[in-house]
């Protein structure tokens, strides 16, 4: 079969950021493009991840708002939360979202097939709506990933996900969630600023591993004064349902707690289930995940992959870039490999948290010395309403060269300061030119340039 015969010049299975960005990009070159989505167009991002998550975080601090407003002068009245109107306002700008992407991917000539689509070859794709086979000369598997729905705990059927967090009939009074990752912590802190009882946990020692240990030792301890029950080192064994429709989440310790909601959030497995992968010779590792090479060409010569469904930076962001730099590679004649070096990264706890580059713990492995700037304060907003949490803003730094390889923030818009540190932190600044830059008076972010000293160092691995 010669290349002229082929249906399509790239095909793309799978709506979501990757996918449409690479659907998109190949068609304005004039290429003649197909992608499938069996649901709805958006991916994890849109309809089932970061864009609602951040509308709930948003209704979720409002309470303290309201708490915090006495202190400079403000009385709130009767204050009441309406559940069903928050769900059916999400749900209008997801609405709306998704049809931005749909509308974009139409834009730029590409055909939208609303199927499920599977691997039957190297090019042939199956739509199972219709049972119809199509081949494509090129194909780019971007179906995303889902949350892992742990079969081995007795009872998981019982259990939500993240994905069901966002279609609940009502807010449940009472939710036990299992896991310590960003999605757990997040959603801890938003079922709690919402008014629900939450016990979050862990079988860790300490929330968000891989993050850096003060940061998230910082946000343990916040968590915990609002009222969250956090218990590491401990694990679910059992989740019952009793007769009056609520459960019973059995810890490992033995401990029975009540919930009228149990949440699972223990990492999330890549969408490759009957995905026809093997019949493609498209090879997959021990989790599921899609192998590619660092151009994120799969074992198949002519079959790509990109974003969550190959288990190297799900991030959005990230699914987007790597789409872009397949499509140098297959299309301009210019290879180009993805760059995961200094992503910047935001967990929206309450506080939030956003850190880009190296944790103390990996700098202290990766130079010989390392100088570390830490500054702990209240925010200026806190002193008048009176909530007593603290921000804490760390720079780490290589001790040879100056060069400052992590930046990490706990504390109000955290995530908004990580992006721009991200833009100095990857271009390689020192600390010499992050104090040479005139403070800007009266804002958080100036600590950034103000900690002229180290607060200590670490030489071999050890403070001194």
């Amino acid at each position: 079969m010669t290349d002229g015969s082929y249906d399509y010049d790239l095909f793309v299975i799978g709506g979501g950021s990757g996918g449409v960005r690479a659907a998109r990009r190949a068609a304005m070159l004039g290429k003649r493009v197909a992608i499938a989505e069996e649901y709805r167009f958006g991916g994890t991002c849109v309809i089932r991840g970061c864009v609602p998550k951040k509308l709930m975080v948003y209704a979720s601090q409002f309470s303290e708002s309201f708490e915090d407003a006495a202190g400079f002068g403000w009385s709130v009245g009767e204050r009441k939360f309406d559940w069903a109107q928050l769900i059916a306002n999400k749900d209008r700008e997801i609405e709306r979202l998704e049809g931005i992407y749909r509308a974009n991917v139409e834009k730029a000539g590409a055909q939208i097939l609303m199927s499920r689509a599977e691997l039957v070859g190297p090019h042939e794709i199956r739509l199972t709506d219709s049972g119809r086979t199509v081949t494509a000369d090129q194909i780019v598997i971007a179906v995303g990933g889902r949350a892992n729905p742990h079969p081995g705990l007795p009872g998981a059927e019982h259990c939500i996900t993240s994905n069901e967090a966002f279609h609940l009939k009502r807010l449940p009074p009472a939710i036990v969630i299992l896991g310590g990752g960003y999605i757990a912590v997040e959603f801890a802190n938003i079922f709690h600023g919402l008014g629900s009882q939450v016990t979050l946990v862990y079988r860790g020692k300490e929330i968000l591993q891989g993050f850096d240990d003060d940061i998230r030792h910082e946000l343990h301890q916040a968590m915990v004064a609002k009222g969250i029950d956090i218990r590491c080192e401990d694990t679910l064994s059992e989740v019952i349902q009793k007769p009056d429709g609520r459960f019973e989440a059995h810890l490992a310790c033995g401990e029975i707690l009540d919930a009228d909601e149990v949440m699972l959030a223990i990492g999330r497995k890549a969408n490759t289930e009957n995905l026809g992968c093997e019949a493609a010779g498209v090879t997959l590792d021990s989790r599921g995940a899609v192998v590619v090479d660092a151009y994120s060409r799969t074992s198949a010569p002519n079959i790509w992959a990109v974003g969550d469904v190959t288990h190297r930076l799900q991030l959005t962001p990230v699914a987007i870039h790597e789409a872009m730099c397949l499509i140098r590679t297959l299309y301009h004649d210019d290879p180009t490999e993805p760059d995961y070096d200094t992503v910047p990264t935001a967990v929206f706890s309450q506080p939030e948290i956003g850190t880009v580059g190296l944790t103390e713990a990996q700098a202290a492995k990766a130079f010989a010395n390392v100088d570390i700037y830490r500054a702990s304060f209240k925010p200026m907003k806190n002193t008048l309403s009176g909530r007593q949490e603290r921000m804490l803003m760390k720079l780490v730094v290589d001790g040879s060269t100056q060069r400052v390889v992590g930046a990490h923030v706990f504390g109000p818009d955290a995530g908004e300061l990580a992006q721009v540190l991200g833009v100095a932190v990857k271009a390689g600044l020192t600390k010499d030119q992050f104090d040479a830059t005139m403070a800007l008076h009266p804002t958080a972010a100036e600590e950034l340039v103000t900690m002229y000293e180290p607060s200590y160092r670490l030489e071999g691995g050890d403070r001194v």
